[in-house]
């Protein structure tokens, strides 16, 4: 396998992306379909979040730009996706009704912060750990924010603005929403369904059903259905021109809030991004660089967020769709957001006309496209414990929040993991005074314990040892009847937790109280200095601890005599 921030023949380079002039027309062919798609899903997700088409389209612009030349996935298209979507929305709508004049400003702050975050996250080499969450959990949040986008979607889908109070309140406001529907808007958020869902492939090869979506319920929108009694809402005026330079701006009193909310918008970032660069890892038979890429995500994050963008990630559409197209090094998202540039400096006044209802149908099967249909239907196939996981994250998502959501049900998953673990690893704790018991030992060791007659007890441990089995340690060993000897063998331990290791000092301690002989054998690497720092062998002479099992059994069948 090839890596892709370092191909084959060429020497990595630290600060830059993969960019080569080995595949100039399949980049650029890459580079032009992707700004295809990126164009209507931008002003779609521009429009949702609250900041406005043009805050949408620069932030794809910014974010792909800055992630293609400093990221560490060739073929990653970056730019505002749904996850991050619903998170902005959130932002901007908490911050702008709390502080009407200064709230975007801190919102777009919230966005260079979450750039920060990822940053750090990158220096930190904590990519590879970013995606290690439990499926479950992963599964449910991603449903979850498919969900709050197709709730979100449902007034302006109906004609209408979203209702105050996020997803309650469209849910409190639906019966309203659904009696002043605009039909003309109904209409059209329809067609723009009906196109993205019943496009046959080979015109989804020829041209992308979001444009074709755009397109025509504009025109639609100026010719069919005006004229209806209600004018038609539409995006409006764009600023033209390059956006102005933002101040970060910081209110003490809402810092905390903006840093929550940054940690969310990064680390969900970073989620999406690396989880998209695997997807392109399996196509192009590459390996992305996680922690490289996180830097560039945060770089471009940061980018977005001082021109007045939305924050985005890797996008998992137009990744794909790159790479189909031709795409290969990060030449390609360089001339994607370069030629969205063009586009939106040179047709600003076009995409003024076009209809919220048309943008809004378009975020809603983004929405419906998030939840993960397959594995909801049979999740409980498969466990039902993770399946009640998936189901409480996707309620808490939507009803709740974030964190929340992503916390307990990451603590919850990892609870049961450690019970099932530490119940598989239970059962290596064993203790035997015969030698018919079921323990790995030489026959000779089993005739050693045979002799003992009951009296000397092999205490054996094998593999990981963590500190849900201190449970079953010291259980074994209450269960120890009268003997006079005791041989610990830590042979085959190849991990001793602090927990597990205190269980067992315990047993010892309480063995030796008893007056029996006590043996700890086997112990090296690792659990050997975790005893020896515990100060144990300090408890026992010296011949106890530093022979073999076979000479313990044979100390301690002699002791009997």
């Amino acid at each position: 396998m090839t890596s892709a921030s370092a191909p084959p023949g060429r020497s990595p380079l630290r600060l830059l992306n993969h960019i080569s002039t080995n595949n100039i027309k399949g980049d650029l062919f890459g580079g032009v379909t992707a700004a295809v798609i990126a164009l209507p899903m931008a002003l779609a997700f521009g429009v949702a979040s609250g900041a406005g088409a043009a805050a949408g389209l620069w932030g794809a612009v910014l974010v792909g730009l800055f992630a293609a030349l400093f990221g560490g996935t060739p073929t990653l298209i970056s730019e505002p996706t749904g996850p991050m979507t619903v998170v902005m929305t959130a932002v901007i709508a908490n911050l702008t009704a709390s502080d009407p004049e200064n709230g975007m400003a801190m919102a777009f702050t919230v966005v260079m912060l979450a750039g920060l975050f990822q940053i750090a996250f990158g220096l930190l080499k904590l990519g590879r750990y970013v995606t290690q969450m439990p499926y479950t959990v992963i599964s449910g949040f991603m449903s979850g924010i498919g969900f709050i986008l197709i709730i979100l979607q449902l007034g302006p889908f109906l004609g209408q603005a979203i209702p105050k109070g996020g997803v309650m309140g469209t849910l409190q406001a639906l019966p309203q929403l659904i009696a002043n529907a605009r039909p003309a808007e109904v209409v059209l958020a329809l067609i723009t369904l009906a196109i993205l869902w019943l496009t046959p492939g080979k015109v989804k090869k020829i041209a992308p059903p979001q444009l074709i979506a755009l397109v025509l319920g504009t025109i639609l929108s100026l010719s069919l259905l005006q004229g209806g009694g209600e004018e038609i809402r539409r995006i409006g005026e764009i600023a033209s021109g390059f956006p102005q330079l933002r101040t970060p701006y910081v209110d003490l009193p809402h810092l905390s809030k903006m840093l929550i909310d940054a940690a969310v918008l990064g680390m969900l970032g970073c989620i999406d991004a690396l989880l998209t660069a695997v997807v392109a890892d399996s196509i192009t038979r590459t390996e992305h660089n996680s922690n490289k890429e996180l830097i560039g995500q945060g770089l471009g994050n940061i980018a977005s967020g001082l021109f007045g963008g939305i924050a985005g990630a890797g996008a998992t559409m137009g990744t794909v769709v790159n790479i189909q197209a031709g795409g290969r090094s990060a030449l390609s998202g360089i001339s994607r957001a370069v030629i969205l540039m063009v586009v939106i400096l040179a047709f600003t006044g076009v995409a003024a006309q076009i209809p919220q209802a048309v943008l809004a149908g378009i975020a809603l099967k983004v929405g419906v496209d998030i939840v993960d249909w397959g594995f909801i239907k049979r999740a409980h196939r498969i466990s039902i414990s993770g399946a009640l996981i998936m189901y409480l994250v996707i309620i808490l998502t939507v009803l709740v929040d974030l964190i929340a959501a992503v916390g307990i049900g990451v603590f919850i998953a990892n609870i049961l993991t450690i019970d099932k673990m530490s119940e598989l690893q239970s059962k290596s704790v064993k203790s035997v005074s015969t030698g018919d018991g079921d323990l790995n030992i030489s026959d000779d060791e089993r005739r050693l314990l045979d002799q003992g007659r009951g009296q000397v007890l092999l205490f054996q441990l094998n593999g990981a040892m963590i500190f849900g089995v201190a449970k079953a340690i010291g259980r074994e060993h209450n269960a120890i009847g009268e003997c006079k000897a005791v041989v610990f063998d830590l042979t085959e331990v190849s991990h001793l937790g602090v927990t597990a290791a205190l269980a067992v000092e315990n047993a010892v301690e309480e063995a030796i109280e008893k007056g029996r002989e006590v043996f700890v054998v086997g112990a090296s690497g690792t659990t050997l200095r975790r005893l020896e720092k515990l100060g144990l062998f300090k408890k026992l002479p010296a011949e106890r601890t530093t022979i073999a099992r076979h000479a313990a059994l044979q100390q301690a069948v002699a002791a009997l005599a």
